[in-house]
């Protein structure tokens, strides 16, 4: 065998080293920072409006499932398969898939029209006011959670509702007949494509317009005030926009660095039926499945750098049992 080879083996034993003490890390501190996240932000204290409370409400809980049902119930066992081999006898791993793709299409999609909300909010005025309600928030996020539920409904029918401990993003056992169908294959490049492909377009799609309507808006904004006497050097619209546009750019942004590496690997293995196969190492999927999972962990800690009365909030929180 040649030398890359047992390179490439030895970094993917790192690896799976790391992941016994990385996964537990993390389902211990993704489960009560998302929680914590949700009480916060339902009691409507910091500041935001309704609309964009809804939405961070909804990609905290749908970070929660993917945390329990992807992370806790599908990575850990596979990581510790010794100590879950039990899992191979329970027949729920056809639901368990269902409830986590959802779960995951929910998390990744509710990151997108959060992104189109605040395009609207800060590039389309005309379009605000009717767009960025808390009933338009609502019905979007209706519609992204049944529409999820709808889309991954037929992976119910496509596997054994039995575990196989491997870890691949298959980890239920599929039946030879679906595996080698021409019907598995179009419907595993197109689950791959409506997530995280497109998302990941979008989201960057919408941020470089709001980053050229921001830039074009903010140089007329100073010509204006530029020649108006007595104009306040620290204008009020431009300083809300900022931190709008901060807020926006860091979850996005989190969004597209944690994610890259899994739609980097998912899209390239899929070249394989098209007969242009890219090899990829084993461990670059490691990698992928590791920072997708800490992306949903990463939100409350973004909320508390750019929100200045969430940070209140978090604050008093934690100082109550103290002050009590």
């Amino acid at each position: 065998m040649s030398l890359s080879f047992w390179i490439k083996l030895k970094i993917l034993w790192v690896i799976t080293d790391v992941q016994k003490i990385y996964y537990p890390v993390l389902a211990t501190f993704g489960v009560p920072v998302n929680m914590i996240a949700i009480m916060i932000l339902v009691r409507g204290k910091c500041g935001l409006s309704k609309c964009v409370t809804y939405y961070l409400v909804a990609m905290a809980a749908a970070d929660l499932l993917v945390i329990i049902f992807d992370l806790i119930l599908r990575q850990i066992p596979i990581t510790y398969r010794d100590e879950f081999l039990f899992l191979l006898y329970i027949h729920l791993c056809n639901i368990h898939a269902v409830i986590l793709y959802a779960a995951t299409d929910c998390s990744v999609w509710f990151t997108v029209m959060f992104t189109f909300d605040r395009f609207v909010a800060i590039c389309c005025q005309k379009l605000r006011n009717k767009h960025c309600t808390k009933k338009t928030a609502c019905a979007i996020l209706g519609t992204v959670t049944v529409m999820s539920c709808l889309k991954n409904i037929f992976w119910y029918f496509m596997y054994y509702n039995k575990y196989w401990l491997s870890n691949s993003p298959w980890f239920c056992r599929v039946p030879p007949n679906v595996s080698s169908s021409i019907v598995w294959t179009i419907i595993e490049l197109m689950h791959y494509i409506i997530t995280p492909f497109v998302p990941f377009i979008l989201i960057l799609l919408l941020n470089a317009l709001t980053v050229r309507n921001i830039i074009s808006a903010n140089r007329a904004r100073r010509r204006v005030l530029g020649h108006t006497p007595g104009a306040s050097a620290s204008d009020a619209e431009m300083l809300s926009r900022r931190k709008s546009m901060i807020m926006l750019f860091i979850i996005s942004g989190n969004f597209i660095v944690l994610w890259v590496v899994f739609i980097a690997d998912s899209i390239l293995k899929r070249f394989d039926y098209l007969g242009y196969p890219v090899p990829l190492p084993t461990f670059v999927r490691e990698i992928g499945f590791m920072l997708q999972l800490l992306s949903c962990c990463t939100n409350t800690f973004i909320y508390a750098v750019t929100q200045r009365k969430f940070r209140e909030e978090l604050k008093n929180g934690i100082m109550f049992p103290i002050t009590k």
